[in-house]
């Protein structure tokens, strides 16, 4: 797919870590840190976790890593514990990451598409980020992230009218496959600083297109 392909498209979805910033390793390396109170096995099989099911929710992986890997309940005051400290990490990281090159070089050869962000990551936090690093003026559909989940977002925009067909969601994870093909949107999968693994066996098993950098859309790199 190239910048010809994606004239017909009245909407770009993006995801952010690993798409628009290069923030796929500040999250892992953040998700590690604060798991390892639990022990390093458990930290490191969360890391596991946590990179195959990219794209999806701090709030759902810090559940999952309480009830599931340490075997205690998902109270209030532990998980806000956990996130406070995750967010604190990760801020940090997402101050100071690589802004994929090419974002700008893609805006104005898709002038007429409306632009936004839906993302795993927080949106207050994303929203943030993005007014301080001079971003969200890309995004005028919005910059959208948990606690509510891609699949509630991309619903809840398209009934209001700000989604608007036809419509691409340009991803890294396999989650962010699954939620556009939920929402009845095309799907592009960008390798560039993507972690997950196996995700060449599954792009064939599942028949979804990918570009080695996000600037191929735009028919070179980087």
């Amino acid at each position: 797919m190239t910048v010809n392909g994606l004239e017909r498209y009245r909407t770009l979805v993006f995801d952010c870590d690993g798409v628009i910033l290069d923030s796929n390793g500040i999250k892992s390396g953040a998700f590690h840190e604060v798991a390892s109170r639990f022990g390093p096995v458990v930290a490191d099989r969360f890391l596991e976790h946590h990179r195959r099911f990219g794209g999806v929710s701090r709030y759902v992986k810090f559940a999952h890593l309480l009830e599931e890997m340490v075997g205690v309940p998902a109270d209030r005051a532990t998980m806000e514990e956990l996130l406070d400290e995750y967010a604190c990490s990760v801020r940090r990281g997402l101050r100071r990451c690589e802004i994929n090159p090419s974002l700008g070089a893609l805006r104005a050869a898709t002038v007429d598409a409306r632009w936004m962000v839906v993302s795993g990551g927080d949106q207050d936090e994303l929203r943030e980020v993005f007014a301080e690093r001079g971003l969200e003026a890309m995004f005028q559909g919005g910059i959208f992230g948990s606690p509510e989940s891609k699949d509630v977002i991309l619903e809840r925009e398209a009934a209001g009218g700000c989604l608007v067909a036809p419509a691409l969601f340009i991803g890294d994870s396999l989650y962010d496959h699954e939620a556009a093909t939920n929402a009845g949107l095309d799907f592009v999968f960008v390798e560039q600083w993507t972690e997950v693994p196996g995700w060449e066996a599954e792009a064939t098993r599942l028949g979804f297109d990918s570009v080695a950098r996000l600037g191929d859309l735009l028919g070179r790199g980087p």
